[in-house]
């Protein structure tokens, strides 16, 4: 069996977080309040770390982003740490250092929907600390009734209206606000596919590490919720500098959520549909570039200002019971621009189930299974045929067929620690949209730690 083999930076680093774990848990080993009391701060703490591996599998041919057909075993770890601080009455700032380090199958390539959600489009495996979060949170309540919001990442505990208007500004995640859904959207907790911890159609922005600058609006009503959102996008595709220059390269997205019952079980349904203009590429220019050039298109040989991506989704969640979840989302983008900042989905429908480990009397356990079909353009499909390259995938020529990949995963908090492992299981049939190449398969344990 081969030994695992971590970077020693890498190894002090998890070292140092465990420590500051162990010290977390003792000290907050007391007794919880009787009397609600709202919290002028609060810390909290996660650490995640995550091993992987796929067999060699069959491949006709390799590009220069495929996903490697040898034996492959990468291991990632993100810490963070999560302070909150009451400002005055209804706002807060939130900041949220960060570590990540590792890496993912083939420095996070040759796979469209990518079988690990932590470690996003970063080649360098080396640890990094830097700032994921830095916002402020302004609460304006529209009704006198009031319901007592618990103490949570990124939440102070205080009483709360029930319907009012928040803005967000600062530095997040806007997957932090938008495309929620109960039973599918933490690949810290849940499942672990990018396609299913969000809508894979859905090039939303962000730098390389998910998190962006803006502003969010959200409107709250005890039945509907309505969210805006205008944040930054980057300089260049899948890039870590963002163009601050908002009137030439930005994004928006609009959403409305909407609760309902189905008998006696409650569900939500969401729309979204999102914007981003950047200096992006358009991949029949750059067919039509490489035929006029006599080689292979280049998309970044097209770049221009103005150029406009779109699209939509429809995100449902719905109990069956009080242990039991569905999950459904459906995703559509133009597919003429170059993907920009998430990962190369021109359609997505995925489906699943949750099971709360409380039907077999462990109420902390979880266990899912989901399956979903990423799809592209008939412009991005070509693009590849002819031997073009994204930042994600190409393996110089494309046999196309959709993307099919099938996880089953159980979460096991391990005793009374607020620790929880994870077995998961992907199968990955045609990645990157390549018939030539595949099945994949790709087990993995996962590791998770919050406080």
């Amino acid at each position: 069996m081969k030994t695992i083999k971590l970077p020693r930076s890498l190894a002090v680093c998890c070292f140092c977080w465990i420590l500051i774990t162990s010290a977390t848990f003792s000290s907050s080993g007391q007794s919880p309040d009787t009397v609600f009391r709202e919290q002028k701060f609060n810390l909290h703490f996660q650490n995640t770390v995550i091993y992987q591996f796929h067999p060699a599998f069959h491949a006709s041919y390799s590009g220069q982003n495929s996903l490697s057909p040898s034996f492959e075993d990468p291991l990632s770890v993100t810490a963070t740490l999560f302070l909150g601080v009451k400002l005055w009455h209804g706002a807060g700032i939130y900041f949220n250092p960060e570590l990540s380090g590792g890496a993912g199958f083939s420095q996070t390539t040759g796979i469209a929907g990518f079988p690990n959600g932590e470690v996003y489009r970063v080649s360098d495996s080396k640890p990094h600390v830097y700032i994921a979060r830095l916002f402020l949170k302004q609460v304006f309540p529209l009704s006198a009734n009031l319901t007592q919001q618990s103490d949570g990442v990124n939440q102070l505990r205080c009483k709360t209206p029930v319907e009012y208007i928040a803005i967000y500004a600062g530095k997040f995640s806007i997957m932090d606000y938008f495309d929620d859904n109960q039973f599918s959207h933490d690949p810290r907790a849940q499942f672990f596919n990018w396609a299913l911890m969000g809508n894979g159609a859905w090039d939303y922005p962000a730098n390389t590490k998910g998190y962006t600058y803006g502003l969010v609006l959200e409107w709250v009503m005890k039945k509907w919720a309505f969210r805006f959102g205008s944040v930054m996008v980057p300089i260049a595709a899948n890039g870590s500098v963002m163009d601050f220059n908002v009137l030439r390269s930005n994004s928006e997205a609009v959403e409305f959520d909407y609760h309902y019952h189905a008998g006696k079980q409650p569900g939500i349904v969401r729309i979204i549909s999102y914007l981003t203009q950047a200096r992006m590429g358009n991949y029949k220019k750059a067919i039509d570039w490489g035929i006029a050039h006599d080689t292979v298109p280049f998309i970044d040989s097209t770049h221009a200002l103005g150029r406009i991506k779109y699209g939509f989704g429809l995100n449902l969640e719905q109990n069956l019971g009080d242990n039991i979840g569905v999950f459904f989302r459906a995703g559509w983008d133009d597919g003429h621009t170059e993907t920009w900042a998430f990962t190369e989905i021109d359609r997505v429908f995925s489906l699943g189930l949750h099971l709360n480990g409380q039907l077999w009397k462990r109420g902390d356990d979880h266990l899912g299974i989901a399956a979903l079909v990423n799809g592209l353009s008939e412009d991005h499909k070509n693009y590849l045929r002819n031997g073009g390259y994204g930042f994600i995938i190409g393996d110089g020529k494309l046999n196309y067929g959709p993307e099919y990949i099938g996880e089953l995963y159980y979460s096991w908090k391990i005793f009374q620690f607020p620790v929880w492992l994870t077995a998961d299981y992907q199968f990955i049939l045609h990645p990157a949209y390549n018939r030539d190449r595949g099945p994949v398969h790709a087990p993995g344990i996962r590791l998770h730690v919050e406080l």
